[in-house]
């Protein structure tokens, strides 16, 4: 007992010696790993990353000049490719994507630093962090900017994210060579934790270090966080202290980690946990639990077994949303986890990958689609003073037939002209004509004259869509002075008077 109290007498002093006298550095920086080898559990991303790094040393640029690193936070992505750069003697530009989303800004950093020669070392790497931070829609111009810049890049270009399967990056997967990183288990966390505490010489128990890891879920930057904000607070990590300071953060589980968790389930209570705690929403897993079934489980009786606890949890999952009895989700967990894992009797199951669902990918494929026809359904409506569900279902049809139909491409053309429609709404309307009804549209063009092409275009101008309402209050006023008209008398003379 007393050689135990004098080692914890000699920690504190240590620890508040070392407080006085260095800076208030964040341990998630100066505990980074600064070789290839101090990055834990990714050999297999190191296997296939070195290589493809050679390649760029040797001055043999590979045929896929981008790699996405993918995987949970806090796993060593960002880290692993600072330790490439040290030690290949590379210099590293980093970057974060979710700064740098516009095409133009893409552009100036990206694009330039994709042709730069380096000021010193062997070359360069473009690392490109948080590259899921770019938005669908309003940072679609960034992205096609990169699609445009990886093949003609000189220089290798890393990026990382934490889902690489959302929609808008499915373009990259192309140009860009996936690397998957795995997440790192409790007791690794538990280990690079205590090898900080033995540096800091810091009081720490075990039961305390364990707690923290299992809290953050394998997150090494966020474990790391916790463990200097108490061991700051107090000079010592003890379970009391954890279990009064540190709440964790909210974290739900990406698509991956929850089908690991549902197909590879050895207790009833981690499958239905895995169901809930997904970040997808419950159609979406139900989604990939239906197409990756017959990859995982090879014998039909477990197959059919699967199959039948998913059909049951989409049935209780669509009772729920439209009859509003949701007490029924707590059997859509259930079955779609426990349900699905459980089936698995005969065979053990297999090694092959998981797919993304087709009806997604589907989805996807439709969905410029579905904004060409709302936008021209917006044009038509916009001039026929109608509602956008008026022009899809008795407009279009008929529109539909003049432009794939008809033998003249010359109305078709026209109507193009007067609604003012661009390319990819006449390929939507005409389908395999387009070029045909496009080539008439240049025709019509070229025949006229440039007065009657500008009043033509004055004429293009959309008009504002009003409402009944707004056309009964702009009609009122007509109404009224057309009624004093009429009240008003005539004028009369002397002679029709005494008529």
């Amino acid at each position: 007992m007393a050689v135990n109290d004098r080692r914890k007498t000699w920690c504190r002093i240590v620890t508040a010696l070392r407080r006085k006298l260095k800076p208030n550095i964040p341990w998630v920086i100066k505990y980074r790993p600064r070789r290839i080898e101090e990055v834990f559990n990714q050999d297999d991303a190191k296997k296939r990353l070195i290589p493809w790094i050679k390649q760029w040393v040797e001055g043999k640029p590979p045929s896929k000049r981008a790699v996405l690193l993918h995987g949970p936070p806090g796993v060593g992505k960002t880290s692993l490719i600072e330790a490439i750069a040290r030690e290949f003697g590379l210099e590293l530009l980093e970057l974060n994507a979710s700064d740098y989303r516009s095409s133009e800004a893409i552009r100036r950093t990206v694009g330039v630093a994709a042709n730069k020669k380096p000021l010193y070392g062997k070359g360069i790497i473009i690392l490109l962090d948080e590259i899921d931070g770019i938005a669908p829609r309003e940072d679609a111009g960034g992205l096609r900017a990169l699609l445009d810049i990886i093949p003609r890049t000189r220089n290798p270009i890393v990026m990382t994210a934490n889902d690489p399967w959302k929609d808008q990056l499915r373009p990259l997967h192309q140009v860009a060579e996936l690397i998957q990183f795995k997440p790192l288990t409790v007791t690794q966390v538990v280990a690079i934790l205590q090898r900080i505490c033995d540096l800091e010489g810091l009081e720490c128990e075990r039961e305390a270090l364990r707690y923290i890891a299992e809290v953050e879920r394998g997150d090494v930057r966020a474990s790391i966080n916790d463990l200097q904000a108490v061991a700051e607070g107090y000079g010592r990590v003890t379970l009391t202290l954890v279990k009064m300071l540190v709440r964790g953060r909210e974290k739900k589980q990406d698509i991956f980690i929850t089908l690991n968790q549902i197909f590879y389930a050895s207790k009833f209570w981690r499958a239905r946990a895995a169901m809930s705690n997904s970040q997808e929403d419950y159609e979406t897993v139900i989604a990939w639990l239906n197409d990756n079934i017959p990859r995982k489980y090879e014998d039909p009786r477990d197959a059919f077994r699967a199959f039948d606890a998913l059909s049951r949890a989409t049935i209780m999952l669509n009772r729920a949303k439209y009859g509003g009895s949701w007490a029924l989700l707590t059997y859509v967990f259930s079955l779609a986890g426990p349900g699905v894992a459980f089936a698995r009797k005969h065979a053990p199951i297999s090694k092959m990958r998981y797919a993304y669902p087709e009806r997604i990918k589907l989805l996807a494929r439709l969905r410029e689609v579905r904004e060409t026809r709302e936008r021209l359904a917006g044009k038509i409506a916009n001039a026929t003073l109608s509602s956008k569900r008026q022009v899809k279902s008795e407009i279009l049809p008929y529109l539909f037939i003049i432009f794939r139909e008809a033998e003249d491409p010359i109305p078709a053309a026209r109507l193009a002209l007067g609604y003012n429609l661009d390319r990819k709404e006449v390929e939507f309307l005409a389908g395999h004509r387009a070029r045909e009804i496009m080539e008439a549209i240049e025709k019509i063009k070229k025949s006229r004259g440039p007065i009657e092409m500008a009043r033509e275009a004055r004429e293009k101008k959309p008009r504002p869509q009003t409402t009944m309402v707004e056309r009964e209050e702009e009609t009122k006023p007509k109404e009224r002075k057309a009624r004093k008209k009429e009240k008003k008398p005539s004028s009369t003379t002397l002679d029709s008077f005494f008529e």
